[in-house]
């Protein structure tokens, strides 16, 4: 890729892991690819994925193969920065896709790995809330941790950077761990307040938007990148799932004070420490009337559509 070149793309694109949103991106990177002459994607595996006798993960394997995309083989968690540096290398885009499974240490061994390796684009695992606004010493001590991944690559100017923030997988809001919708009860749990928002995209689009972003000219660098599929209220959500469902839904209040002292019983609980953040109402939600997809006219999946593909009778699950 020429970075002289403002209109230039990525050309050889490694996209970090094949999971929930690894996999949309990779699809919809394929597809624009085919556009983009002498643009090749890759995706970084372990060889137990790659070798799995498991149905699942073979039949992803067999996807990606059928894609037309190359598969390098790697281990992110018990490679040295200096080993992921020499792999990435090889590349001018590398994209993370592997979530925080991989720990919390993860995401700053890869920005390192990135800038010493020197690749001209890099997109960091930031799909999700708007770090800078949500503040240092918040419940989720991971939001610390990417802070410090920002913090690292606006300190330099040989490795342009791109930030896209998502909001939540939009299946997450309805998870029985999060707590928040509980359809047997009939009830929303509202954090903090039944007015604070929330910004949600599924992983699908989130993939159609990052493979849009990645080969948008002029060239984004350097900038955070809003999307959203949805940014509405607890109020709202219940709402919605009384309009699709056809029965009322309560709109219960869980305050911060409450979420906080939830969280000091089980200080390591992720979702108790995800709560509480979302009760404090920062960096969770933005406008989606300023985000890429609308500005560019991409047609995303609001939480009412996905209710009544997902949730609603006659739907498939």
């Amino acid at each position: 890729m020429n970075k002289t070149d403002l209109n230039a793309t990525s050309e050889k694109i490694l996209v970090l892991g094949a999971g929930e949103l690894g996999l949309p991106v990779l699809r919809n990177l394929a597809l624009r690819a085919k556009d983009v002459e002498g643009t090749k994607i890759s995706v970084l595996l372990r060889e137990s994925t790659v070798t799995s006798d498991e149905p699942v993960k073979k039949l992803v394997i067999t996807e990606i193969r059928n894609l037309g995309i190359n598969i390098v083989t790697g281990d992110l968690v018990m490679s040295s920065v200096d080993d992921l540096a020499s792999l990435f290398a090889q590349f001018d885009t590398v994209v993370g896709c592997t979530g925080y499974a991989a720990g919390i240490n993860t995401p700053m061994k890869l920005a390192q790995a990135a800038l010493q390796a020197r690749i001209p684009r890099y997109f960091p695992w930031q799909f999700g809330a708007d770090f800078d606004a949500i503040g240092r010493g918040s419940p989720q001590d991971i939001f610390d941790a990417q802070i410090d991944v920002r913090d690292l690559l606006r300190s330099q100017h040989e490795t342009e950077w791109v930030i896209i923030s998502t909001g939540i997988f939009m299946s997450y809001l309805f998870e029985p761990d999060f707590g928040v919708v509980d359809l047997q009860n009939d009830t929303v749990h509202a954090l903090g307040s039944i007015d604070n928002t929330m910004t949600l995209t599924t992983p699908d689009d989130i993939g159609v938007l990052t493979a849009a972003i990645v080969f948008t000219t002029p060239r984004i660098r350097n900038e955070i990148v809003y999307i959203a599929g949805d940014t509405l209220t607890y109020a709202e959500v219940a709402d919605k799932l009384q309009s699709a469902l056809g029965h009322p839904f309560d709109c219960t209040v869980w305050s911060e004070e409450y979420l906080i002292d939830k969280l000091a019983l089980n200080p390591q609980d992720m979702m108790s420490k995800y709560r509480a953040v979302f009760a404090q109402g920062r960096g969770v939600a933005w406008d989606k009337k300023q985000t890429f997809n609308e500005r560019h006219n991409i047609r995303v999946t609001d939480v009412a559509a996905w209710i009544n593909a997902n949730l609603a009778p006659g739907s498939s699950l």
